[in-house]
């Protein structure tokens, strides 16, 4: 018995179809896990929809999805002098966020990140006038722009672009193709029509794989049901049961990724607030687990174990079984599933 990521196939690739005609040009993003999915499964949904080129986060990963996707392979990942090489095909295409770095990639395609509000990485202003020298010797595939998804100051994402596109033109340097992230569709359509003679490539992970969130679920197996009364010592640190109920071992545990629970913004009194509870709930052990029964997310009993996980399902709910199924609310990119299943 396992921890399941079931897929409605047709609704998961018409949402894709939908995305696709909302952005030509789009360069899909297979990377870390592969949106939950895996790297074998992303390729061939990209060969599938006739994707030329797929967008990886490593050279590491660019090196395993290269046997699995035979178009080229855009690596997100800046290169720095001194990284460990990889064996990489000519197809492979590096990015590259500093003059230097173009320097030390002569004779590569490349695609030259800029800075952007972001603030991560890329080229400023200010070394346009050296870049302008260092492109002949590489072979020049783009610049890109990764943007912020959320703007609370109020700007512009389609300003911020036009913006270096206007800087780049002064630099005299080739605006053939602009590769972008986090724009919606119809920014991306303003400055197509602003700029009919550059390629607006959008690169797309999160909102392709992930948009239509009824098209997959995870569910947890339950591998055993055991009766305690309030009172009764259980698991590896003897705790007590609170009350009369089931414990339930269910499929999935630290080795799937279940219990762990990335930072998030929390903007709004709210957000802080349950913030708040969550955190003085797990200093007296209690922990809501992802994995949901009689139409509510159920406890821990204690925290999870490496392959399976211990709930606590009180008496007035219904006693699961051996067999059942727990839908488990669980984040993609930090899931390992045990099987796939088609519906």
């Amino acid at each position: 018995m396992a921890l399941s990521l079931y897929v409605d196939t047709a609704r998961w690739r018409a949402h894709q179809k939908t995305v696709i005609d909302q952005f030509p040009g789009l360069v899909p993003v297979c990377k870390g896990n592969g949106y939950g999915f895996g790297h074998e499964r992303l390729a061939d949904e990209a060969a599938r929809f006739g994707a030329d080129m797929l967008a990886v986060g490593t050279t590491y990963e660019a090196a395993k999805i290269k046997d699995w996707f035979s178009g080229d392979l855009l690596v997100l990942t800046p290169f720095r002098r001194g990284e460990e090489p990889v064996p990489l095909p000519d197809r492979v295409i590096r990015s590259v966020s500093s003059v230097d770095g173009v320097h030390g990639l002569v004779g590569a395609r490349v695609v030259i990140e800029c800075m952007s509000s972001m603030r991560r990485h890329g080229v400023h202003e200010e070394d346009l006038g050296r870049l302008h020298a260092a492109i002949e010797d590489v072979r020049l595939e783009g610049f890109a722009l990764h943007l912020p998804l959320d703007r609370p100051d109020g700007t512009d994402a389609v300003e911020e672009v036009i913006a270096w596109m206007d800087r780049l033109r002064a630099a005299r340097l080739p605006l053939h193709t602009m590769f972008v992230s986090h724009l919606r569709a119809d920014e991306q359509a303003r400055l197509q029509q602003q700029f009919p003679q550059t390629r607006f490539r959008a690169r797309i992970g999160t909102r392709l794989w992930l948009g239509d969130h009824e098209a997959t679920d995870y569910r947890g197996a339950v591998l055993d049901v055991t009766r305690v009364a309030k009172g009764d010592r259980f698991g590896y640190r003897q705790q007590k049961a609170a009350s009369d109920g089931w414990l339930v071992v269910v499929a999935g545990g630290t080795s799937h990724g279940v219990g762990l629970e990335a930072p998030k913004a929390m903007h709004g009194v709210m957000p802080r607030a349950k913030g708040v509870a969550r955190a003085g709930l797990a200093t007296v052990n209690r922990n809501l687990s992802p994995f949901v029964w009689a139409g509510k997310q159920r406890w821990f009993a204690e925290p999870p174990h490496m392959q399976v996980s211990i709930l606590f399902v009180p008496s007035d709910a219904q006693e699961p079984k051996v067999g059942d199924e727990l839908v488990a609310h669980l984040r993609h990119t930090t899931t390992q599933y045990d099987r796939l299943v088609e519906r």
